[in-house]
């Protein structure tokens, strides 16, 4: 073994750690991605609306 460990990111759900190779990445089980899954079906998450160009122009200080 190399004993490099491998890297890791939190569950959005509940917030556990997940090694990147877990085949259920970002998630640390179905249980959490069935969970997500119903929160973007009941609408508890939302897209924003789309940024207009001029919009984009101003955050980044740069025109085209």
């Amino acid at each position: 073994m190399s004993g490099e460990k491998t890297p890791v990111v939190k569950c959005p759900i509940c917030k556990k750690d997940v090694p990147f190779d877990d085949p259920n990445m970002p998630f640390c089980s179905d249980r959490c991605r069935i969970i997500d899954l119903g929160n973007w079906a009941s609408e508890k998450y939302v897209i924003s609306s789309p940024a207009k160009g001029n919009e984009l122009e101003d955050e980044s200080g740069e025109t085209e």
